[in-house]
């Protein structure tokens, strides 16, 4: 007898979804769907995100299998050294604004996946693709693929897509749902052009539509409300909008005949992208550069500025635009920074080492040595274990408050796009964006720490190699693993 096709993948990426939440809403019975798919499962509630901890970056490692040092998308806000401009892909509609409104959606719908994410990485749409497989996406960040896709002639917001100047074509999964722009069939769904409260609902109702006409091997479930509801009523209030996303999943499996019938012939994932912490304190980056001549959106003199800052919710970054002064200046713009109220970490490259000063120290490492982390890498590491709160023992690494600490570092300096200086905020703590906006009282993520790097990761149907730590890269690995198509090739 043939050998039976692997079963169809449903990956489901819930934003900022926090493992203490999860758990708290299938405890309180809010969340029946999931609460299946643990009971059948594997349950890993500290899948540790990327750094910067939002989610260009962590949706584009999900995507990729690659941290930002591979794809190339540095974080939410960054300055874009090749075109001497701004990248804003919507820290919040005043941050677009400031940037002009339509040049960041420009950039977030078409520039994220046709420009910014490396062309060196196959998604894992485009791998599935190549393999003959049927992938469908619903509004998710990074959605590149080999069909092409015409902007939507259907739908009513259309009129509003052309005013907006979205009249191009993309390249993404064979079926492709993204907020009313693109859409490869007529579904009878839509999502009000993806506002927040709406996208759920458009994912469940296109998600039961493909599920009922069989119309994928491998589908990415975007879930994005959890996100906004955290940041706005804090994570301890995600028990509602996890509801939200549960009944998005419920639905998906009911229109195959339960879960039971469902799991005959999917596979699920579920995950976070990154987490959320709680927000007490704002503050604004510029008052840390006031003396300093910083780039503003609509400069006057642009040629005549020192820097570029580039906050991104709980993480920043710091760009030295006077090259023949950078030398000079990197180190007094890391001062700057060090001595500012709200910032934790402080990370630069010196001499082909990264360097990370805070209150606690100065610590300096690099690949190569004699030192392991939890995922095998090998490091040297000289100077202030305390800066991370390393614990090295026996020729090992670990640091309970940054996971994965020297990794994800790396990796973000690593980024052609990243700034000179990368700054993670400190718990509480969060930078205000170039629109004057925070969540001040509700949640936010960007930071090395913990509580807005470890998420969920739930399998069920699929195999889970025995791993001592795991991230958002190691999805597609899995997924293509499942399909038994050769993951980089």
């Amino acid at each position: 007898m043939p050998a039976r096709s692997p079963k169809k993948v449903v990956l489901a990426v819930v934003d900022s979804l926090k493992p203490e939440m999860l758990d708290a809403a299938i405890e309180e019975g809010r969340a029946p769907a999931l609460a299946a798919l643990r009971e059948r499962g594997t349950y890993v509630p500290d899948c540790i995100s990327t750094f910067p901890s939002v989610t260009p970056v962590a949706s584009a490692a999900i995507a990729t299998g690659a941290g930002p040092g591979e794809h190339h998308i540095p974080s939410m806000n960054w300055f874009h050294r090749g075109e001497e401009r701004y990248i804003e892909y919507g820290s919040s509609f005043p941050a677009s604004r400031t940037f002009g409104l339509v040049r960041s959606l420009y950039d977030t719908v078409y520039n994220m996946n046709m420009a910014h994410l490396s062309r060196a990485l196959k998604t894992v749409f485009e791998h599935l693709d190549d393999a003959g497989l049927r992938t469908a996406c619903t509004t998710y960040l990074i959605y590149r693929g080999r069909t092409r896709h015409d902007p939507s002639g259907e739908s009513v917001y259309r009129l509003i897509g052309e005013a907006l100047q979205f009249n191009h074509a993309v390249y993404g999964a064979r079926e492709l749902f993204y907020a009313d722009l693109f859409d490869s069939r007529n579904t009878g769904c839509t999502s009000a052009l993806g506002l927040p409260g709406q996208r759920d609902r458009h994912t469940a109702c296109v998600g039961a539509y493909l599920v009922e006409h069989d119309l994928f091997d491998f589908l990415l479930f975007s879930l994005p409300d959890n996100d906004t509801h955290s940041h706005r009523v804090g994570p301890e209030g995600q028990v509602r909008s996890i509801a939200e996303a549960d009944r998005a999943l419920e639905r998906i499996m009911h229109v195959a005949g339960g879960v039971d019938a469902f799991l005959e012939d999917h596979a699920v994932i579920v995950m976070s992208d990154h987490s959320q912490t709680k927000v007490e304190e704002r503050v604004n980056l510029g008052d840390a550069f006031e003396s300093w001549h910083v780039l503003a959106p609509a400069d006057a003199a642009p040629t005549d500025a020192e820097l570029a800052l580039c906050p991104s919710a709980r993480s920043a970054m710091v760009y030295v635009l006077d090259e023949a002064r950078h030398a000079a200046l990197v180190p007094r713009a890391v001062k700057a920074a060090a001595e500012f109220e709200g910032v934790d970490l402080v990370v630069t490259r010196a001499n082909g080492q990264a360097v990370v000063r805070s209150a606690r120290g100065e610590l300096r490492f690099a690949p190569g040595g004699e030192v392991a982390d939890r995922r095998g890498r090998s490091w040297t590491v000289e100077g202030d274990h305390a800066a991370l709160e390393l614990d090295v023992a026996d020729g090992r690494a670990t640091s309970e408050t940054y996971p994965d600490a020297l990794g994800r570092l790396w990796s973000a300096l690593e980024c052609p796009h990243s700034g000179d200086v990368l700054l993670s905020a400190s718990p509480g703590f969060e930078f205000v964006d170039w629109g004057g906006a925070d969540h001040l009282g509700g949640g936010s993520h960007g930071s090395l720490h913990r509580g807005d790097s470890e998420g969920v990761l739930l399998l069920c149907g699929l195999d889970l190699p025995d791993r001592e730590q795991w991230s958002v890269a190691d999805v597609a690995p899995l997924v293509l693993e499942h399909f038994r198509v050769r993951f980089g090739g």
